[in-house]
């Protein structure tokens, strides 16, 4: 398997390292941190310029054409800055949704960047995140109405709408919902901005087929985990740089840090774990770019060893930062916080644990 990327996809990745390294430094990052309601617009401007909203969207509906590797290629350098907006959870996350339950519709003006759309699935508990929801659909009149809590919307606040999962008799089912207006509140990272959203009789429309969307529902999460592994990737290959760059600056004991035989051995240990989950994601979004049979496969694995990775390196370089790791001036914290972040999001390694174990030897 040749992981090398083509030309296009090196140029891509060039310009998205170029483009995070002008917009985005510790200094905008700590002012995001401490404004609630801040998320770089700056940055969202030149996403949307250079056309990133658009590249999970088909040609036909006026975006890019390209697939989930093109997409984790922009996604693992935005991790590299730690990155806030709503690239994810828009161009990324709501783009898999409304493009997997063939709600076209939406596609064009989500690719164009001219709309913000988010995903509200996860509830309170743990485990399959698709397999635990509790927010009810029902029929009144003509229409539908939702009721339930979904207490980690991304970018919920801001969005120009949601979809939405709920159970209805049917089975699970996907509904619209215009202007969700969730409650910010504070999370382990306050650089990506996450909302609450209190459904009581809201008023939705259906999207998708009809019939059970279970199936479709743990594609679109599968699809959105190696994307979030690839930001992953690119945090926690950040914090490799500057555990070494800080390293060899270091002195103890008139010797750089680097030159001691732990220090050496740590540092090797990060750039295994993190060239093992790059490679692990880039296999698993060509998986799904071209529907391989291993996707499934691929997806749990890259996410369950992605997210505990992304948590080890991070912390590891605050480790070797010493004491200044450990300050607020420090932008090793960022980097933690992402990874930690991401390691929760969408069922979390052990999720993917337990579904691999029925993959390979099945229900015991």
């Amino acid at each position: 398997m040749d992981f090398t990327f083509d030309a296009d996809q090196e140029a891509l990745r060039q310009v998205a390292h170029q483009v995070m390294s002008a917009e985005i430094d510790g200094v905008v990052l700590r002012r995001i941190a401490d404004d609630p309601f801040s998320h770089a617009e700056g940055l969202w401007d030149r996403v949307v310029e250079l056309g990133w909203p658009g590249l999970l969207v088909p040609e036909e509906h006026g975006g890019a054409g390209a697939g989930l590797v093109e997409a984790c290629i922009v996604m693992e350098e935005m991790g590299r800055v730690a990155a806030p907006g709503p690239f994810f959870s828009s161009g990324v996350l709501a783009t898999l949704a409304a493009r997997e339950l063939g709600a076209s519709d939406l596609l064009e003006a989500l690719g164009s960047g001219a709309v913000r759309g988010t995903v509200a699935l996860q509830e309170l508990g743990y485990g399959d995140p698709v397999g635990s929801i509790h927010t009810r659909a029902r029929r009144r009149g003509s229409g539908w109405v939702l009721d339930g809590l979904k207490p980690v919307v991304l970018d919920g606040h801001a969005a120009d709408f949601a979809i939405v999962a709920a159970s209805t008799e049917e089975g699970l089912r996907s509904f619209l919902v215009d202007r969700p207006e969730g409650e910010l509140v504070a999370t382990m990272d306050p650089t990506r901005k996450v909302a609450r959203l209190e459904l009581a009789g809201r008023p939705a429309l259906p999207l998708g087929p009809s019939g059970n969307q279970r199936g479709t529902w743990h594609r679109i999460m599968d699809d959105a985990g190696v994307a979030l592994c690839a930001e992953t990737v690119g945090v926690s290959a950040r914090a490799l740089e500057l555990a070494t760059e800080y390293a060899k600056q270091r002195v103890v004991f008139d010797r750089p840090v680097a030159s001691f035989q732990v220090a050496k051995h740590k540092i090797v240990d990060m750039l295994h774990a993190v060239e093992m989950a790059r490679v692990a994601t880039q296999f698993a979004a060509w998986a799904a770019q071209v529907d391989d049979p291993s996707r499934q496969r691929a997806a749990a694995m890259a996410v369950a060893y992605a997210t505990e990775m992304g948590t080890k390196v991070t912390g590891e370089n605050i480790q070797l930062h010493g004491g200044m790791g450990f300050t607020w001036e420090c932008d090793a914290h960022f980097l933690y916080k992402r990874a930690k972040q991401n390691a929760v999001m969408l069922g979390g390694a052990s999720f993917q644990h337990k579904r691999l174990a029925r993959m390979l030897i099945g229900s015991w």
